[in-house]
């Protein structure tokens, strides 16, 4: 073979010092093998360490380093791998430590001590409870020595107090008339709303501020319509969306009186009275209402305000509303109406637990004073059915005379009192024939009308005659219908 390709041989030797990885020029770098002595040196490093790893367990078989999936037992003079439990000291039989040894081997934290101005620094992140606990301990062992320290200390408590009042997150019901007069008072408009109408829009409007807030699946909630009937209390159950088709239909009356559409078109023509409107409505529905009824009724107490506001007092005489089987004044039935948004309102939040205030005050004085008005004639008509008191107790006067009377008080910022004339509609309550008085709250007497308190539960205080007392709180919850 040539010299070539004796070149191209590759020879374990063949390292010269240029090579060298070390940078030496011993043995090795002139192409000889290193010393013996060094390979045994590795070879017992070698050895050294592969007896650790088998003292730790990694060159034994089913070791960590080459686990077969055999639970092979260590061997007699190899630890187990899985160590016994520990026995207690009572269990052990070794004697339990003193006490005096335990309290001189307990390692207790230090005490933080703190400069003046750094524990002063601190006061607020105390009153917000936002200090550590050893940060806490030191400002309030220091608000003990220092007198300034404990008064600021002191006020910022009261001050965080402020920034966590209880208060409800929903909105003051009287917001939104309040934010209405704010902007009319700068640019009145050129046909404003009649303050008797103003009742029926603002119950309208927090009505469907609480529809808004209520979730697809709760318009099917359950609601329990109550009113009275005679003697007795009626109820009839539906739901909320039921609830605001009711209300849809009965406000139609109202429509119609004015020469809109009616919202029922000819399902209409079932009755006149809002009870079989109403049952009609629901009959006539191929399916339970929904939230879908919220539009249309929604709209309708738009155009119920827009038209009512073009009337005027010095135009033509506003048109009478017809229930059925009575009539009531255009104002007086904007009042109506107003009502019984607030009480069906109530009705809903109560079904899904939603927190619902009472009408302004203002708002409120003027449903009661339509409740006093109609008293009488309530009264009259009861009378006929047989359903007041013994007619010797009646005292007839002329038309216009004052007779007999019961002054009805009502407490709360949107009371007053009214003198109620208890033998005709045509007497004129007066103090001089007084022969009873009732006190009652306003909230409370709204619901006793609306029939939702029954007039023997109703809490009232009473003076005088009995039965005269009795019948006007009867008449009160007569009121009421569906």
């Amino acid at each position: 073979m040539s010299d070539a390709g004796s070149a191209d041989r590759f020879e374990p030797g063949g390292f010269d010092g240029e090579d060298d990885p070390v940078g030496g020029n011993g043995t090795a770098g002139k192409g000889d093998f290193e010393d013996k002595s060094s390979f045994k040196d590795k070879s017992d490093k070698r050895d050294e360490q592969d007896e650790a790893e088998q003292q730790e367990g990694y060159g034994i078989p089913g070791g960590p380093a080459h686990d077969n999936g055999n639970d092979i037992p260590p061997g007699p003079d190899q630890p187990p791998r899985i160590p016994m439990p520990r026995a207690s000291v009572e269990d052990g039989g070794r004697p339990l430590p003193a006490l005096e040894d335990l309290d001189e081997t307990a390692q207790r934290p230090a005490r933080l001590v703190l400069e003046h101005r750094v524990l002063k620094s601190l006061l607020g992140a105390w009153a917000l409870a936002a200090c550590s606990p050893d940060e806490t301990a030191a400002v309030e062992e220091h608000l003990g020595d220092c007198g300034s320290c404990a008064d600021e200390a002191l006020r910022l408590r009261e001050a965080v107090g402020l920034l966590h009042q209880p208060e409800s997150l929903d909105l003051d019901p009287g917001l939104r008339t309040r934010v209405l007069d704010g902007c009319l008072d700068r640019r009145p408009p050129r046909i404003p709303v009649p303050e008797w109408a103003a009742p029926y829009d603002a119950e309208a409007a927090r009505l469907d501020a609480l529809l808004q807030d209520i979730g697809d699946a709760e318009w099917h909630r359950p609601v329990r319509l109550r009113w009275f009937e005679a003697e007795s209390p009626m109820t009839r159950r539906t739901t909320v969306a039921g609830v605001i088709a009711h209300l849809l239909s009965v406000d139609g009356l109202v429509a119609v009186a004015l020469g809109m559409d009616d919202p029922l078109g000819d399902v209409a023509e079932a009755g006149s009275t809002p009870r079989a409107r109403t049952e009609a409505y629901w009959r006539a529905s191929h399916f339970p209402p929904n939230r879908s009824v919220r539009a249309p009724w929604r709209d309708q107490t738009h155009d119920l305000v827009r038209t009512a506001s073009f009337i005027s007092d010095s135009g033509p005489a506003r048109p009478a509303v017809s229930y059925g089987d009575f009539e009531l004044p255009l104002r007086d039935a904007m009042l109506d109406r107003a009502f019984e948004c607030w009480v069906h309102a109530e009705d809903i939040a109560e079904a899904v637990d939603y927190p619902y205030e009472p009408p302004a005050p203002r708002h409120m004085n003027r449903m009661i004073d339509l409740a006093a008005r109609v008293l009488p004639d309530v009264l009259a008509t009861r009378r006929r059915a047989g359903l007041a008191s013994p007619p010797h107790h009646r005292h007839l006067v002329p038309a216009g005379e004052p007779g007999r009377s019961l002054r009805l008080e009502i407490e709360g910022m949107g009371g007053g009192e009214w003198l109620i004339p208890l033998d005709s509609p045509a007497a004129v309550g007066s103090a001089a024939h007084e022969v009873a008085h009732v006190a009652l709250d306003g909230a409370e007497f709204c619901r006793l009308a609306a029939g939702h308190v029954p007039p023997a539960e109703a809490a009232v205080g009473q003076v005088g005659d009995r039965e005269a007392i009795r019948d006007v709180l009867f008449a009160a919850a007569a009121l009421s219908r569906m």
